[in-house]
Parts: C-alpha cells; structure tokens; sequence
C-alpha cells in the first residue's frame, strides 16, 4: 500500500472527457422530475422535503402506486412507471425540458424478465434435469462436464429471458428512446468511448436517473442532509483506491485488466485535490485500516462488506463486484451498497444483478470529472457509465457537487 503523490493534473484528459460530456452539463433544478411511490409510507414526503431543499418546482412531483416489492414485472413497469413517466414528461416539455429523474425511497429497484409460458417451463425442467445428469455421467472428463454444464445454462438463461431483466434507473435513462430491443445493454451516447459512432440512441434520447434510497427513510434523509451541508464547506477527507495489482503494462487493455488499470489512474487524478492511498496488493484494506474516508473505490468482494472504513460526510465510493446493489433494504445483507449508505456515505454505485466489469463506470472518467469541480455528481456517473437499458444504479443526489472548480 502506497500513498500517492500529487502529480500535474491530466488536462488533455480531461479535455477529452468534457468534450464527450458538453451536451449534459449545468444540470438545473427545474430540469428534475422527481418520481415516489406512494404506496410506500413516506416515499411522498421524502420527496417533498427533497424538492424543497433543491428548489425544484412543486409541479415536478411524479407520484404513483406502485408496488412495494424491490422488484416489479415488466408489466407494471411499462403500464405503471414508464408510461406514466413519459405522460410527466411530455406534459413539462412547454416548460424546460427534463433530463433527469430522480427515485425517491420505495420506487421498486429492479425490472423482472417477462414470465415464461408452460411449454417453456418444461424445457427448463428438462434442461436441469439434464444438467444433474450430466454431473454423474461417466466417460466425460472434468472439462467435458464442465463445458456441456455451460451450454446448458446459457441456454436456461435464454429461455428465462435473463438478459431483459435489469436496474429500473437504467431501463428509465430509456424512456425517450421509443422501441429497442431487450437484449441486454445498449451503449451510452454520453460515454466517452462511443463518441462519434453510430448508436443505437442519441443524447436527446438518454435521460439521466439516480434515486435517494437506502435501507429506511432515516437514512435518505440523512443523505440529502450530509449532501448539502458538505456543498457548503466541500468534501474532506482521504481517498481509498483498491487495486490488485501494479499498473498493468501496456495501452490496448480489456476487462479486469483495463480497470485495474483505471483504478490507478483515478488515483493519480484525485490526488491533486486530497490525499490518497492506492492499495496494489491483492487483499482489501484491513478492517479499519481506512480513516476520513471521502472517496472510495475497488474490489473484490462478492456480497461481502469489509468494514475499513471511517466515513466522512458526505462521502462517495462503490466497489467493484456483482449484484452489490441487489438490494438496499434486505436486513442482514453484506452488499456494499446497502453497508457502506447504513454507515455513512452519501452516494454509491452499483449493479442489481450481474453486470460483468464493463458495466461499470470507468473509475478514472468519473472520479476525473468528479474532483474536477464543473460537473455534478449525476453528470460525472452519466459520462463515465457504458451501458444502458443494464444493471447500474447511481443511490445519490445527482446535483451534488462536493468539489469547487481549481482556482475557485
């Protein structure tokens, strides 16, 4: 574990970055439709007390019933909440457009897979059956067994339809976007990678969606609270980088490997504003090894919070693993997402089910924009995140703003 050195902040960088994010700067109040459910107790007010803080307008509450499970059908979605949101949005298109949503406590968090039919019930039936089989067959070596073990999955999970399920946020960044296909991600317009290709959406199309949520509504107030006290006075602290490894050689990385790599780059970045210690090691940061933490971020471990750290007010990180937002109110779950908002942190990150590691925002792209000042915390997670119509949820005030421009 080392501590990192200020190092002259990477300009080209992060010219590249703002010029891949103009269309959605200066994120204002009146383009914010705020969504509660008013089937959960004190969804509403939440959201009131929220609009009121933030100067939203009154008219830009989206109230609806909605059910009070984490996660809904795709039916109720498009009838409940998609089509209702795009009535909302349609309605205020006279007044200034609307490019964010924001969640409020009790909006359901995930979109189930549409419900198979009998005859695909049985093939399932069938196709684990099978798979028992093949795990006691003899004359298939080890990898044979393992391979065929494979096909068979991959083929339950084309029947169930599990590549249609995803994040409500990230289905809702797609509400403008008409008809497409629910077969898993479609490319994020605002991320810098895609810049200048042909997308299957454009930018006007893409809302963006973070909610205020955790496990009770104690807990979102606090958030919203802790965000703007510490807009006031700005973010203190130290910032925590978790590699595991050194920087990987070499410019044309993919997977774990480019993140990794990202890890020690945002690392780089963050330490012209705060202090930072980037962790190359395979292990995670010791059980309270982690003091004033104010940003965060690195992995690996599966559904199990590791307790390092002393959060700052107003504090900001996610870990790399999957399904770590799976849910953010099951008692007793060791997701981060869920730990590190009951002990602290004002934002988070992460996936409701399985991403795969391009599914996350480039930890580079959004801590770069983030400690920069211009950008707020929903547009820095905008320009740094891939996919859409996916797995990744941003639990924060997206108007956050916990740094000031250098020089300011």
């Amino acid at each position: 574990m080392r501590r990192v050195q200020p190092k002259a902040v990477l300009i080209c960088l992060f010219l590249l970055y703002a010029l891949a994010a103009c269309d959605c700067l200066a994120m204002l109040p009146e383009e914010i439709l705020v969504v509660a459910n008013n089937a959960v107790q004190g969804s509403t007010n939440l959201a009131e007390y929220y609009m009121k803080k933030r100067s939203i307008p009154k008219s830009h509450l989206l109230s609806l019933s909605l059910t009070a499970k984490e996660t809904m059908s795709r039916a109720e979605y498009n009838r409940k909440l998609k089509g209702p949101v795009l009535a909302a949005l349609k309605h205020h298109r006279s007044d200034m457009r609307i490019s964010t949503l924001v969640l409020i406590y009790g909006v359901p968090l995930k979109v189930a897979p549409e419900p198979p039919d009998l005859e695909t019930k049985e093939q399932v039936a069938r196709l684990k059956k099978e798979r028992e089989l093949t795990k006691k067959k003899k004359g298939l070596t080890a990898r044979e067994k393992k391979s065929r073990k494979k096909e068979i999955n991959d083929e339950i999970n084309r029947l169930m339809k599990v590549n249609q399920r995803a994040a409500v946020d990230s289905e809702l960044a797609l509400v403008l976007a008409g008809k497409y296909e629910l077969r898993g991600w479609i490319k994020n317009p605002y991320f810098y990678e895609f810049q200048g290709l042909p997308l299957a959406v454009k930018k006007d199309q893409v809302l963006m969606v973070s909610r205020l949520d955790g496990p009770d509504t104690k807990t979102v107030y606090r958030v919203i609270n802790d965000t703007l006290q510490t807009e006031k006075r700005g973010l203190q602290g130290n910032a925590y980088f978790d590699a595991r490894w050194k920087t990987p050689p070499g410019n044309n990385l993919r997977g774990y490997k480019l993140y990794d790599s990202s890890l020690h780059k945002a690392a780089k970045v963050v330490a012209e504003r705060i202090p930072v210690v980037l962790d190359e090691k395979p292990g995670l940061f010791a059980k309270n090894s982690c003091p004033k933490a104010a940003l965060y971020c690195g992995w690996y471990s599966l559904a199990n919070y590791i307790d390092s750290f002393e959060w700052q007010k107003g504090a900001i990180g996610y870990h790399l693993a999957s399904a770590e937002c799976a849910t953010l109110k099951k008692k007793g779950s060791r997701l981060w997402c869920l730990e590190m908002l009951d002990r602290g942190v004002a934002a988070t990150i992460g996936p409701v089910y399985e991403p795969y590691i391009q599914g996350f925002p480039l930890p580079e792209v959004f801590f770069s924009h983030l400690i920069e000042g211009y950008m707020s915390l929903g547009e820095s997670y905008l320009v740094s995140l891939p996919f859409l119509s996916w797995q990744m949820v941003l639990v924060g005030d997206p108007l956050y703003q916990p740094f000031s421009p250098l020089g300011n």
